[in-house]
């Protein structure tokens, strides 16, 4: 039964993705406001909705590791290892950027990615073909929803269409590990 209702949100959401809108979803870490990273007018809706300058990044998510040879131009070797193995949602900034909407691309070049190990986005993102945003369901600056009854309604209302799980509804999340990886395999935590 839960895999008929995934598969009927996958289509509802891939369909508002396609057409340049926003959702938002349960994600590996927490409900996350989401869009087509690829399409710059859905991502600057991303910021609208959040209320967060366009300077400030946002995570993209991807289904498989290989996928991360298309948006990175040289993919430390290091990154590997810790995509594999890292027990705990990672999300990695990379250097060398490329092929996502300009306004997901920070000013020195550098994006923040997480493969995901959670069955509705690893099944979303097959279908849809593109890497999708992935940012925390709350207005810049303030709290960040832990679960989705802790969303608050004017985000709720700004998005295009809420995935409705509900065995998701009630999980507690955490947000993921950040960690910055540079070219030469130098690497700084920016989120524990």
């Amino acid at each position: 039964m839960v895999d008929e209702i995934i598969k009927v949100e996958v289509q509802k959401a891939f369909e508002v993705l396609k057409s340049g809108g926003t959702i938002l979803y349960p994600t590996d870490t927490i409900w996350g406001i989401g869009c087509d990273a690829t399409n710059e007018a859905a991502v600057k809706k991303v910021f609208e909705i959040k209320k967060r300058e366009e300077s400030k990044s946002l995570i993209v998510l991807l289904d498989a590791p290989e996928k991360l040879n298309k948006y990175i131009r040289d993919v430390p070797s290091q990154a590997w290892d810790l995509v594999e193995y890292s027990e705990k949602p990672l999300t990695i900034v990379y250097s060398g950027a490329m092929h996502f909407a300009k306004n997901i691309i920070s000013n020195d070049g550098t994006v923040a990615i997480r493969i995901v190990k959670n069955n509705f986005c690893i099944a979303l993102l097959r279908k849809f073909g593109k890497p999708i945003v992935s940012t925390s369901a709350n207005i810049s600056g303030e709290e960040t929803p832990l679960s989705f009854n802790e969303i608050h309604e004017n985000i709720l209302s700004q998005v295009d269409y809420v995935i409705n799980l509900p065995h998701e509804k009630n999980k507690i999340g955490r947000p993921s590990v950040i960690m910055q990886i540079g070219l030469k395999g130098e690497f700084k935590f920016l989120r524990k």
